[in-house]
């Protein structure tokens, strides 16, 4: 992400139960970036960083994969866009999703609410958290996980 964008924000890393099958727990993190390219044109780019990862297009939308990178915002964007829903929807019910969110950008307010991420967060918390487990975790137990 760094050598096609530049420089990055980054959130915690999150681990968290798979959902909708049962595996392997997952990595998730946000990441904002500045970038003059159009939507069209970073979707591509996270594509290709997928693809050099070992990302196999068509495996069932519900299973394990080796990267996974998703537009959940783009400035202010609403509704369907380039073939993407914006915001991505699971932005209000995975905790894995918004909760590195509202650590990256607390203030930042959602184009489709009109709420800060955290207040999100603080408000969708407890009824996440019901349904699903979402901790955070410390970066180096993921290295020592990843490294070949």
């Amino acid at each position: 992400l760094k050598r096609t964008f530049g420089d990055l924000s980054l959130s915690s890393i999150y681990e968290s139960e798979p959902v909708g099958f049962d595996g392997a727990c997952f990595y998730n993190m946000a990441v904002s970036i500045e970038t003059e390219l159009s939507l069209p044109k970073v979707i591509k780019a996270l594509k290709t960083i997928e693809d050099s990862h070992g990302r196999l297009r068509g495996d069932k939308h519900f299973a394990p994969r080796t990267l996974d990178i998703d537009v959940v915002s783009y400035g202010q964007l609403t509704g369907f866009h380039d073939g993407v829903e914006l915001p991505r929807p699971e932005l209000y019910y995975n905790g894995f999703v918004l909760w590195p969110m509202a650590e990256l950008a607390p203030d930042d307010i959602d184009s489709k609410t009109g709420l800060s991420y955290q207040v999100l967060w603080q408000l969708k918390q407890v009824e996440i958290e019901a349904k699903q487990k979402v901790w955070r975790i410390d970066p180096s137990s993921v290295a020592a996980i990843l490294k070949p």
